[in-house]
């Protein structure tokens, strides 16, 4: 081949004209080697990534939208199917009206821009393409370099080799900058007029299709004039290529619009507390950072239910006084699945994120004693078993002692019941138990709930000294709410991509029974006790304040310290914690700020369970119920003033009848 081409040159005598096909020849030549081997390499590097940053969406448990993560930017994603055709028309004819016709560059308008440019002496008349102009909103900067040039026209060369113009106009449509911080068509719509693309106008359409040409200039809220004046030259364009009628396009020209002038910067948000630890979930199910998880565009469907939601917020805002420094964590939990269906981390997340539901761990009091008494009653306690109440010096073994004392000083000087104790929450009795099991066995025990916390040998230890999460205690008592059965606290039921591909799917989980369900039926019916005026005594029950406030089945325990108050209950269908407190663990003097805690708790449960049937915990087989006196804890006689139904598993119920209460004669 070269020897042919040598052959003709040859045969042009006239050595300047040689020259010139000679130079034309290899010129030529180097192009086409050239451009063969940058088309080669684009095709072995393959397609770029269609990525970019989009909102991350958060989801109710019923698919309504709860909040979003704004990220660096503001911006929706919609499929080319769900855009406004009108809309998608007006943009080609605005900026690219060869779009379907050209391979990425329009050489005829490149031409014509370069002559305008140089007639004019300047550089103000563009040339690029949709694909172009993608390509650079993808993976370069704006800047006015020769390298960026050279740069975004690879870029366009791989984006027209791999994807079709349908996925190219979708992704122009999508990332496409529209002023004023909104990016994408779907998020201008909103910003200028409050709809979705889909419910646009022709002549809100065609406004908006102006605007990418320079945003700040055409922005129809700085400058109305401007942007009516392009939109009338796009429509005549629409109107001369048949797309739409002359008549039409003149309504258009004259529709009065609407436009909105004060976007928010930041979203409506339910929740904001539970949708940090959405993302934290998110953080170890996809092994990403949270500025990825951010940025990604994902559909979050969460287990959050509106309705407990909006009833915790209510609640604490009507309990707690705004002027109060008093803070609250406070979780609602299925314990059935561990699914979180409310949450609140503080009174008020803009003043302060720290979620205290989940972070904080506080001092949890008395609201540690049913893991006490369910590991005593797996190791011979029964409802009946009686411990004397009063002043006690405990000797340790390493020669110390321990006095604790009752709420008060309160104390019955005679022997009680495990019924009893529970629902007085008779630190004594606890004590003793705890000694007499050991305090290592308690351990054990609470390892079987779930909690992880550290916690110290100590007969202190059955009185709540260990400071424990909000989320784990609730997930604790979730297990005797469920009859003992393991579970995994969780906010992710679902996650898509911006398209709607689901990338994860919560597995059903399979539970295990972990608990003695016999032990944890007695114990549930024994912590009903704390709202039970009939066990009243030496102390009162420690649910009497808010007991009349209740219409459903609840076992529940309270436990204060003097900086910190816990109240956590519990029906067969939700379990509530709720802890309040000071953030620099200050003593809870007032009076009203002591009962927060149970309030809020009895407000919140008594509104989700308002149009619910009364449920009682389901008994299982070889569990037998007898009357007893509450403080002999032999069996009721007619002489007894008060008869307590209690539970036992069949074998244990007492053999005599009350030797207490006795006839007069």
């Amino acid at each position: 081949m070269m020897k042919l081409f040598k052959q003709i040159f040859q045969k042009i005598e006239h050595r300047p004209l040689r020259f010139i096909a000679i130079s034309f020849f290899i010129g030529s030549l180097s192009i086409i080697i050239f451009s063969l081997s940058i088309y080669t390499y684009a095709l072995v590097l393959g397609a770029p990534p269609l990525t970019t940053v989009q909102n991350t969406i958060y989801y109710s448990s019923d698919g309504t939208k709860i909040g979003e993560e704004l990220g660096v930017v503001n911006r929706y994603w919609v499929d080319l199917e769900d855009i406004n055709p009108t809309l998608i028309n007006a943009t080609i004819q605005a900026e690219d009206q060869n779009f379907y016709s050209h391979h990425g560059f329009d050489l005829k308008r490149i031409l014509a821009a370069v002559l305008v440019n140089i007639s004019s002496g300047s550089k103000k008349e563009g040339a690029s393409t949709i694909t172009q102009q993608y390509a650079r909103n993808l993976y370069l900067s704006h800047e006015k370099t020769w390298s960026r040039k050279i740069k975004e026209a690879f870029y366009t060369m791989r984006l027209e080799l791999f994807y079709s113009k349908d996925d190219l106009l979708e992704g122009y449509l999508n990332t496409i900058y529209y002023g004023h911080g909104a990016y994408g068509i779907e998020t201008a719509s909103h910003y200028f007029f409050k709809k979705e693309s889909a419910d646009l106008s022709l002549a809100e359409a065609t406004l908006l299709s102006g605007i990418p040409n320079s945003p700040s200039y055409y922005s129809p809220i700085n400058h109305y004039d401007h942007a009516k004046e392009r939109q009338k030259r796009i429509l005549s364009a629409l109107a001369e290529e048949e797309i739409i009628k002359e008549q039409t396009a003149f309504l258009a020209e004259r529709e009065d619009l609407q436009i909105n002038s004060a976007f928010p910067t930041t979203t409506d948000s339910i929740a904001p507390y539970f949708q940090d630890i959405v993302l934290a979930e998110m953080e170890t199910i996809l092994a990403q950072e949270p500025k990825v998880i951010r940025t990604s565009g994902y559909h979050v469907y969460t287990t959050l239910d509106e309705t407990h939601q909006e009833k915790l917020d209510q609640s604490v805002a009507t309990k707690i006084n705004t002027s109060s420094a008093l803070q609250i964590g406070g979780i609602a939990m299925e314990p059935t699945t561990g699914a979180i269906t409310g949450l609140i981390g503080g009174k008020n997340y803009t003043e302060s994120p720290y979620n205290r539901a989940v972070q904080a761990k506080r001092m949890v009091g008395s609201t540690f004693k049913p893991f006490l008494y369910y590991s005593a009653l797996t190791n011979g306690y029964t409802a009946s078993t009686t411990l004397m109440s009063k002043p006690t010096n405990f000797v340790l073994a390493d020669g110390s002692s321990y006095q604790p004392s009752n709420y008060n000083g309160y104390y019955a000087d005679q022997p009680v019941t495990l019924a009893q104790a529970l629902a007085v929450s008779d630190n004594i009795y606890a004590v003793k138990t705890n000694i007499f099991l050991t305090p290592k066995r308690l351990i054990d025990t609470t390892r079987e709930f779930g909690i992880t916390s550290e916690l110290k040998a100590v007969p202190s230890l059955a009185l709540g000294t260990a400071s424990i999460s909000v989320k784990e205690m609730v997930t604790a008592y979730s297990m005797l709410a469920n009859g003992g059965s393991s579970l995994t606290p969780h906010t992710v039921e679902k996650i898509t991509d911006s398209k709607g591909k689901i990338i994860y799917q919560r597995p059903k989980q399979k539970q295990k029974q972990v608990l003695d369900p016999q032990q944890t039926f007695i114990l549930n019916q024994l912590m009903t006790g704390m709202f039970n005026p009939n066990l009243n005594g030496y102390m009162h029950v420690t649910g009497e304040s808010i007991a009349d406030q209740l219409q459903h089945t609840y076992a529940g325990k309270s436990g204060t310290t003097e900086t910190d108050s816990w109240m956590i209950g519990y029906s067969p269908q939700l379990v509530m914690g709720v802890w309040t407190g000071y953030d620099d663990n200050r003593a809870i003097n007032k009076t009203e700020e002591q009962h927060a805690a149970k309030q809020i708790w009895a407000d919140f449960m008594e509104a989700v369970h308002a149009n619910q049937a009364v449920e009682s915990f389901d008994a299982p087989a070889g569990i037998v119920a007898a009357y007893i006196d509450p403080t002999s804890g032999e069996l009721a006689t007619p002489y007894c003033e008060n008869r307590q139904l209690m539970y036992f598993v069949a074998g244990t119920v007492p053999e005599h009848y009350c030797s207490v209460h006795q006839p007069e004669d």
